[in-house]
């Protein structure tokens, strides 16, 4: 499928085990937040398995709660997972050099991975931390949708326990060495005032995707 190292970093496993830890957490807030807004637990789970977007679910579910249809609900969903686009680029001479594999990292591709795999460079490190995280995230995300689906009923609203800020501190954590380049920090002060300056007018999941106005602060590489 995709060549890997055999040894993993002691280092990256236990970074990417409490991420994974953390993105359980906030699964099981998706699964509580779908049950408390009546989707079914058989879609619910199929959607963490399918899709395994979190920005994605919580918008789509975001949009059946409010009474939108599930053409808006999907129309929402692919909008917000537009970022994903300049992610696989970035990532595609990391994941795997051959279709077969370049498919499945493509499912587990979500920002904490991305953002966890290009701290570690782009050799063979990078790849086993890309997928070291991918399944880890995978799992524990369905692992905590199941969990949180099923106690829905019990935790009306998940949000109060502050679970909805695992995902941005996680991610935060792992950006922040790169922020050593000058080039970084303007890119992520410039994406930061993009998402800002967008979240009084437009619906919750999209200002990250103005945020990508940032990349053209970026400038070019000195050869």
């Amino acid at each position: 499928m995709c060549s890997i190292r055999r040894t993993v970093d002691r280092e990256d496993l236990r970074d990417a085990l409490a991420l994974a830890a953390a993105i359980g957490v906030v699964g099981a807030s998706f699964g509580a937040l779908a049950a408390a807004a009546r989707v079914p637990m058989p879609l619910t789970v199929a959607m963490s398995l399918l899709v395994f977007a979190g920005g994605s679910q919580f918008l789509a579910v975001a949009v059946v709660a409010a009474g939108g249809g599930p053409i808006a609900a999907v129309a929402a969903g692919l909008l917000l997972n537009a970022r994903h686009l300049p992610f696989g680029l970035a990532m595609s001479g990391i994941v795997a050099k051959r279709w077969p594999g370049r498919l499945l990292g493509a499912h587990i591709l979500i920002d904490e991975s991305v953002a966890f795999s290009r701290a570690r460079g782009a050799g063979p490190r990078a790849r086993t931390a890309y997928w070291l995280c991918g399944s880890l995230f995978f799992v524990l995300w369905n692992v905590g949708t199941v969990a949180g689906a099923l106690a829905g009923s019990a935790v009306p609203d998940p949000d109060a326990f502050g679970v909805d800020a695992a995902f941005p501190a996680g991610l935060l954590a792992l950006l922040l060495p790169s922020l050593r380049r000058a080039d970084a920090r303007r890119v992520g002060l410039g994406a930061a005032a993009a998402a800002l300056a967008a979240t009084p007018f437009l619906p919750a999941g999209l200002p990250v995707i103005i945020g990508l106005l940032g990349l053209t602060l970026a400038g070019r590489e000195q050869r």
